[in-house]
């Protein structure tokens, strides 16, 4: 069981919480939205972090007593993703973050799953020289100049 973190020479492991929710693609901003007027979800020197997959297919069947009446056949719906991000291990946070995404969901029964976690972070040390990060590759962040003419 997880019940502590550590530390290594260039980072902290720290006891988090994992929120991981479902939705149909065209929510998640209002999702997120709706999240970070609550908890900024910051990560360093990054705030608003999440990771979104990619589109998926969502398999339910709504039985009596749904929003939308029972369905006899089994539903696929195209376009669900799956949203996850940190919070910090604070029961009273993960409460209001839940509500909150309750009420914006377009769901009726959201799906949303809270785990503790040991996650990483960062002790901001300068590796500016260390060739495996991103600002010393050619990512596509970087600005390529234009050629040189040789005629001019």
């Amino acid at each position: 069981m997880i019940d502590s973190g550590f530390e290594t020479k260039s980072l902290r492991m720290e006891l988090l919480l994992l929120v991981t929710l479902q939705a149909p693609a065209s929510d998640v901003d209002r999702i997120m939205e709706a999240v970070v007027a609550i908890a900024p979800l910051t990560t360093g020197k990054y705030d608003s972090n999440a990771y979104q997959s990619a589109h998926g297919i969502e398999r339910y069947r709504a039985l009596e007593g749904a929003a939308a009446g029972a369905e006899t056949e089994l539903l696929r719906r195209h376009g669900t993703v799956e949203v996850s991000f940190e919070l910090p291990d604070d029961q009273a946070l993960a409460a209001r973050i839940v509500e909150a995404i309750f009420q914006v969901h377009s769901y009726q029964e959201p799906v949303i799953r809270i785990q503790p976690i040991l996650a990483s972070r960062s002790k901001g040390l300068d590796d500016r020289s260390n060739p495996n990060r991103w600002w010393n590759t050619t990512g596509d962040w970087k600005k390529t100049a234009p050629p040189v003419r040789e005629d001019a």
